[in-house]
């Protein structure tokens, strides 16, 4: 009889169709860097799914003048006032997160959706804004994430039932929630080279003890353990994405806390829909089917958890 562990397989096949837009989702990044008085420098960062040809402009407010490369003289604060983002050809559906960071500390920011193409810096940075900004950021790096989604994915056809899914799951939360505060706090600071190649090390793990199928091994008998283990290096992995868009200097407590929200969240609807995906996969797939799909998606996930470990290993060395 096809077990729920081989629907999992099936469920990792779907999750690894997605290696190809894994880090395609990336938002476009505007940080706006006061350097002195009233002089601001704008950066960019545009992902690798916008066209050469369609590379946005930014446009600062009307009392902001040009002085160099870049960098803007403004007449007055920014705060209150609007930046735009225009694409030359098309909207490319790219969600964008801006950023103003002051000369006194203080910083503002904002995630704009793929609809929006204007910021309205505010005059105060909210604590209702900062949360729900980190909340969406959490859930978008755990779905973009696909190295984390496929070691959850092993972990869920580990564990096997609901209930060692939840108590696995919840291992793994609060092991990457610790890892995540230290490092981002700056308590504890790990390259992120080695963390990078240790994550992909975890799914290879969790591949070659699924095709061994042992029911005896640690593993199989304890998947908590494993899953707070590993769970130590992926906050980490989490941490240098939260390091790389910045912490609100007025609300850094908010902002962790409901990034870390977020990115559970996110994983609690990853699991949910493997659930969903296996219950509507056993009504309508056959036994010679299933068989072919666990075999490719076994498979599949070790040879790309091990591309990733070779190719993330060769920058550590």
């Amino acid at each position: 009889m096809f077990t729920v562990r081989r629907l999992l397989l099936v469920f990792c096949l779907a999750a690894l169709s997605l290696q190809a837009m894994s880090h395609e989702n990336r938002p476009l990044y505007v940080d706006i860097i006061e350097q002195a008085e009233q002089t601001y420098k704008l950066q960019v960062k545009i992902p690798p799914t916008v066209d050469v040809q369609n590379r946005p402009t930014i446009k600062m407010p009307a009392s902001c003048l040009l002085q160099g490369p870049q960098i803007y003289r403004c007449e007055g604060a920014l705060t209150g006032q609007t930046i735009e983002i225009d694409y030359p050809q098309y909207n490319p559906s790219v969600s964008s997160f801006a950023r103003l960071k002051l000369l006194s500390g203080e910083e503002y920011s904002a995630l704009l959706a793929a609809t929006e193409s204007s910021w309205e810096i505010p005059t105060e940075e909210s604590t209702l804004g900062v949360a729900q900004h980190y909340t969406w950021l959490g859930v978008e790096h755990i779905l973009i994430g696909l190295d984390h989604l496929l070691f959850i994915a092993c972990l869920m056809f580990i564990a096997g039932s609901l209930k060692r899914m939840i108590i696995t799951a919840t291992g793994f939360t609060i092991a990457h929630s610790i890892t995540l505060v230290l490092a981002a706090m700056e308590w504890v600071r790990v390259p992120i080279a080695p963390v990078e190649t240790l994550i992909a090390f975890s799914i290879v793990f969790l591949a070659v003890e699924i095709v061994r199928d042992n029911p005896q091994t640690l593993t199989y008998r304890k998947p908590v353990l494993v899953s707070t283990s590993f769970g130590l290096l992926h906050g980490f992995g989490f941490a240098s994405v939260l390091q790389d868009i910045g912490l609100p200097q007025t609300e850094i407590v908010t902002g962790l806390f409901f990034f870390n929200v977020g990115v559970e969240l996110g994983q609690v609807a990853f699991i949910l829909l493997g659930v969903l995906a296996v219950k509507l996969l056993s009504m309508t797939l056959s036994q010679s089917w299933r068989e072919r799909l666990q075999f490719i998606a076994i498979y599949g996930i070790g040879i790309l958890a091990s591309y990733w470990l070779f190719d993330r290993g060769w920058g550590v060395i």
